[in-house]
């Protein structure tokens, strides 16, 4: 499939690089076209600007040729793949503003006689790779917003036709090395499969 893996995390380096690195590998050995938007590393800009958000608000269908790249990946995929950390019980900003920028009319969703209609029919899979300072048991306490937002609001925008796989790591940060490298490693196996 035409996979399109999106990581927002600042650091190289880091856990998540660890994640996006060992999905990308897990992808490709499933024998997947894969394209990895790495929006920290490429300076996205998660904010609308007062232009971009006239442009919408009047239906222009007009895409900044900043973000064309990304429609386009979004446009071509079959399969959208996140990995990112859950902070305050939700998306990290940039990844937010990915979502706000990228998912707009005519790319996520068309507007036919004043209804709302999904226009991402073509994927067939959405995956979620997260990690979480908090427990299990804390996080759906607080309803993991961001989970939601791409499992179920971004999800209604395939018409509901994708099928959705979560994988998450909870209380990293009284994690061992031993229970983070086997994450990494149920990650790759997860996404080959």
């Amino acid at each position: 499939m035409r996979t399109v893996l999106i990581h927002c995390h600042p650091v190289e380096g880091s856990f998540s690089a660890a994640l996006r690195d060992a999905a990308e590998r897990g992808l490709r050995a499933a024998g997947h076209d894969v394209t990895v938007l790495d929006l920290s590393a490429e300076s996205f800009r998660c904010v609308m600007t007062r232009s971009e958000w006239e442009s919408y608000m009047a239906g222009d269908d007009e895409i900044p040729s900043d973000i064309t790249r990304h429609v386009g990946a979004v446009r071509d995929a079959e399969m959208l793949v996140f990995n990112y950390p859950t902070w305050w019980s939700g998306l990290p900003a940039q990844l937010k503003g990915w979502l706000e920028r990228v998912m707009l009319p005519g790319v996520a969703f068309t507007l036919e006689n004043d209804r709302i209609r999904p226009a991402l029919t073509h994927l067939r899979r959405i995956i979620v790779i997260s990690t979480y300072g908090s427990p299990w048991l804390y996080v759906k306490a607080v309803n993991d917003n961001g989970r939601r937002t791409l499992t179920r609001a971004l999800r209604a925008a395939t018409g509901w036709r994708a099928r959705c796989r979560h994988i998450g790591l909870y209380a990293i940060d009284t994690s061992t090395e031993r229970r983070r490298r086997h994450f990494v490693t149920r990650v790759e196996e997860a996404v080959r499969q």
